[in-house]
């Protein structure tokens, strides 16, 4: 599966290094070369032994070991892939300020390779706003951040700021150097985040979107080998691969009218944006002030975007929906993929912890024209977007 790849994997002083244990594991099977780089911390979390036995090679962790120099230039040229996992809060504010005072850090800096971060901290360290800056620095650099999970974390409390999970890293490894290709000359289009349906100048109806489901999907397609016209609502950083050519719009009206430019030259079509249901009849062009008496707005229906590609579908085209529910799940998830003239309806329910608007997180079934319904367990909404596509390249190849 990974014959012949060349994995360098770097841990941190986190207690989230056991995990790492898993992950060497899963890369060896596959056929991958796995080296370990780790942090002198990194060592009161996780035994060198251990992850030298399952790497089958010498674990480093200082410039000079056994009296031989360890010369962290042709470790970061020897890999294909750096992956330092899991990335403490300390390592991230040195990565970001540029220090080199241990091997994996200079090893970090000589790298020529793709270098994939997989953070890991407490909730309260997550949020803060030195984390969020040195992230947002790490990824400037050209570095891949893996988004952290919600979960219990080790100081007891539950929050966001848990490592991803070592199946959804091996996944993730296995899509960077499997997948691409799959879907080259392809063609696909992606809807994804929010629609703002204005009141006024200053108002608007909304939804609590991210985009990050759409985002993701982007960035997968694109990956494997397609080029992706990305549809873009508001409120969302577009996605720097060259492979996504972003159309931003704001609202149901603005999105429907260019998914439908867009859908006849593609081969696949996937509406992952949440697009308001209704939009006010009128739009004040001024502020409304606030009365005494409150305020009525009467709404009208938008149009129906994935409807209408099923209309239009033709033969060849694959179209996906989701459906967002709260109740009666799996009867709206078949009603709509009847109703629409879908492919598949990837259906995810406020009801789970982790899934819907604003997680890095997805929990999905998938519901197709045949019949069948599968289920997927809680992963990062990376992992998410590789189930499906894989579930999409199956279906194109069956």
């Amino acid at each position: 599966m990974l014959h012949g790849k060349k994995i360098l994997l770097g841990i941190t002083g986190s207690i989230a290094a056991y995990k790492s244990i898993l992950l060497v594991r899963f890369l060896v099977k596959a056929g991958a070369e796995v080296k370990v780089v780790m942090t002198p911390a990194a060592k009161d979390f996780v035994p060198a032994l251990t992850l030298s036995t399952l790497s089958r090679n010498p674990v480093v962790t200082d410039l000079f070991q056994d009296n031989a120099w360890s010369n962290h230039v042709m470790l970061g040229r020897w890999a294909d892939l750096f992956l330092i996992a899991p990335l403490s809060c300390n390592t991230l504010a040195k990565m970001a300020g540029g220090h080199c005072d241990n091997l994996l850090l200079a090893t970090w800096l000589s790298a020529t390779c793709p270098v994939w971060v997989a953070p890991a901290m407490d909730a309260d360290m997550w949020k803060h706003p030195a984390t969020i800056r040195n992230l947002e620095t790490v990824r400037s650099f050209g570095n891949k951040i893996i988004p952290a999970a919600s979960g219990e974390l080790a100081s007891g409390l539950f929050g966001e700021g848990r490592m991803a999970e070592p199946e959804d890293l091996f996944v993730l490894i296995r899509n960077h150097f499997e997948g691409s290709g799959t879907l080259s000359g392809k063609q696909a289009l992606v809807s994804a985040g929010p629609t703002f349906e204005p009141i006024d100048p200053v108002r608007f109806i909304g939804n609590h979107s991210s985009g990050k489901m759409g985002l993701a999907l982007a960035n997968t397609l694109a990956t494997r080998g397609a080029t992706v016209q990305l549809v873009l609502g508001p409120g969302v950083q577009p996605p720097q691969h060259p492979s996504i050519i972003v159309s931003k719009v704001r609202t149901a009206a603005e999105m429907y009218d260019r998914c439908l430019s867009l859908f006849p030259a593609v081969d696949i079509a996937i509406m992952a944006a949440a697009v308001a249901d209704f939009s006010p009849k009128e739009t004040a062009s001024e502020k409304i002030k606030k009365k005494d008496n409150g305020l009525t707005i009467e709404l009208q229906k938008t149009r129906d975007i994935l409807k209408e590609l099923g209309r239009q579908k033709r033969e060849g085209q694959f179209l996906v929906g989701f459906a967002l529910e709260t109740n009666n799940e799996e009867v709206f998830a078949r009603e709509k993929l009847s109703g629409k003239n879908a492919d598949l309806i990837i259906l995810n329910t406020l009801n789970d912890e982790g899934a819907g608007f604003g997680h890095d997180t997805n929990k999905v079934t998938i519901f197709d024209r045949n019949g069948e319904q599968t289920a997927f367990p809680l992963k990062s909404k990376e992992a998410v977007a590789t189930d499906i596509i894989d579930y999409i390249v199956n279906k194109l190849n069956a």
